[in-house]
């Protein structure tokens, strides 16, 4: 597991685009037949994948980092799907979990494993996992289960609809909030006028993306932003002091994930356009 620590506002405005992306960038969340983490000591959540093809992927890592005797010990996770049809073991029960589906697997839960149902075309599973002071009943979502709201217009080139799993009148959990926003075709910017939450870190997963497309994912404070380059099932890591929006140059989805002080998904500071600098 990948370690990255906290930066201050302060010194990430001395950055250049090597070290922005090396601290904040998560460019590889899938690999065949492996599980990719990165611990972020942003709220200490983790961000990463499994991508189980010719053999099933058990939830585990080096322990001795979570001081834990295993993986979901202290903590709760997320799961959404963004490959072909899978399931998920967790303590003998077996969840099927097909694309864009969510599942939720509370703290205390021990034995964790991912699995595809065709090798040909196998899931990958998209990974958030949050400390969890409480357990929660491990429960299945789905797009149609799911808050769902329209945002946005073609007119601003926002045109979205916003799923909401895991939160406050969703499924429930200790702290950990996720969902996934769909742009629609023709519309490009997510998140703005943007926003910051000192109250909680969040994390982008960027995907349905062409390969010949980009999202340019910005960041920053209000009046000193920055932005990183993003290709297609990549990730980013936004810290509570920072906005997190973004424009592609095709339309795209992505998977927002949270963890902090409280689940509530319209906590936040609004950031005025005449702010942004």
């Amino acid at each position: 597991m990948e370690r990255r620590f906290a930066s201050h506002p302060n010194e990430v405005k001395q950055f250049d685009t090597e070290r922005l992306r090396k601290e904040f960038h998560i460019p590889v969340i899938f690999a065949p037949d492996e599980l990719k983490l990165v611990l972020t000591h942003e709220d200490r959540m983790i961000v990463g994948g499994a991508n189980p093809v010719k053999e099933e992927v058990a939830l585990t890592t080096d322990l001795k980092e979570l001081g834990v005797t295993y993986f979901l010990e202290r903590r709760e996770l997320g799961i959404i799907n963004v490959g072909g049809k899978g399931s998920v073991v967790v303590d003998g029960t077996e969840y099927e979990v097909d694309f864009k589906e969510c599942l939720y697997v509370g703290q205390g839960s021990k034995d964790v494993v991912f699995k595809s149902a065709d090798a040909s075309k196998p899931a990958k599973f998209y990974l958030n996992s949050a400390p969890a002071h409480q357990s929660y009943p491990t429960t299945k979502t789905t797009l149609a289960d799911s808050e769902s709201g329209a945002m946005g217009g073609l007119e601003n080139s926002n045109e979205r609809t916003i799923h909401r799993f895991i939160h406050t009148n969703g499924v429930q959990s200790a702290q950990l909030v996720m969902g996934m926003t769909q742009l629609k075709p023709g519309s490009m910017w997510n998140t703005m006028p943007a926003h910051t939450h000192p109250r909680r870190m969040e994390a982008y997963f960027y995907f349905d993306l062409p390969d010949d497309s980009v999202v340019f994912h910005l960041m920053g404070e209000p009046d000193e932003t920055r932005h990183i380059v993003m290709h297609n099932e990549q990730a980013v890591i936004s810290p509570s002091w920072s906005i997190h929006s973004g424009v592609g140059t095709h339309n795209y989805t992505f998977i927002w994930s949270m963890a902090g002080d409280n689940k509530r998904y319209d906590d936040m500071d609004p950031v005025s356009m005449k702010e942004l600098q």
